[in-house]
């Protein structure tokens, strides 16, 4: 699964931001922090998709760690778990984590948090590419940003908050410094350059499902997928993309009714 989990290595010990999804994937983080020789301090959670917290249990193993996460990202973690494990399971197969840790410490927005003699910081965005997502500041110029922009990779849009991730986007790229390093879910770092790519995409999306409507309703996706890989011409996390058509088409003509 092409998703980004972080080793940051501090004084006292490694903090991880994000756990994969699947078993072996988390598996490969765990290495990574043996590597590090020093103990695991905690895990910061930065929006609710299961490919940010489903391996956790295997990057933790029995250390009892703070796992954590604003209150509003803990919530919709809990609400929507048996609804992941009910369409993820069966896509990861024997890769999927039967077992999944939640947080077990929440903080407030713009709340601060100190693991391993490092201190994050975290910003909530409210819905956006998920039903809230959420930024972790290392330092002025240094963010953990989670899927609030992909890099080069297609994009989830089925839970249906575009327009807000549209106002986001536009005022972090108003809002956030000009050397501002963003350490991305999808893909390799960057800079405020993928906050104006990942508007596009997403304008992008939404127009070839308008256009293709007609097409959608009798099980056609093959416009949107051709208008989207002109965008982007490669399939990394194409199915992604493919899974959030119909929920858009949906949302599109309800409004219209």
């Amino acid at each position: 699964m092409a998703v980004n989990s972080f080793v940051i290595h501090g004084p006292n010990g490694v903090v991880v931001v994000d756990g994969m999804l699947t078993v072996s994937d988390a598996a490969l983080v765990r290495e990574a922090v043996d590597r590090a020789g020093r103990p695991l301090a905690g895990v910061v959670i930065t929006h609710p998709h299961p490919d940010h917290y489903a391996g956790l249990g295997h990057v933790i193993g029995d250390a009892q760690v703070p796992i954590v996460a604003t209150r509003a990202v803990d919530e919709v973690i809990r609400r929507d778990d048996s609804l992941k494990n009910e369409i993820v399971g069966p896509m990861m197969g024997a890769d999927w984590p039967t077992s999944r840790l939640f947080p077990n410490q929440t903080v407030d927005s713009d709340g601060e948090v100190t693991l391993g003699g490092i201190t994050l910081r975290v910003e909530e965005l409210g819905p956006g590419e998920s039903s809230m997502d959420s930024l972790w500041w290392l330092d002025s110029g240094t963010v953990f940003a989670g899927d609030v922009a992909y890099n080069g990779m297609h994009a989830f849009l089925a839970d249906g908050h575009w327009e807000e991730w549209l106002a986001t986007l536009a005022r972090l790229d108003r809002d956030l410094p000009a050397d501002v390093t963003l350490h991305v879910g999808h893909g390799p770092a960057g800079g405020k350059e993928l906050l104006a790519a990942q508007r596009r995409y997403i304008d992008a999306f939404v127009e070839a499902v308008t256009r293709n409507a007609a097409a959608i309703d009798d099980g056609d996706h093959s416009g949107v997928v051709k208008a989207m890989k002109s965008l982007l011409p490669h399939e990394d996390l194409l199915f992604l993309m493919e899974l959030s058509i119909d929920p858009v088409h949906r949302a599109l003509t309800t409004r219209a009714r």
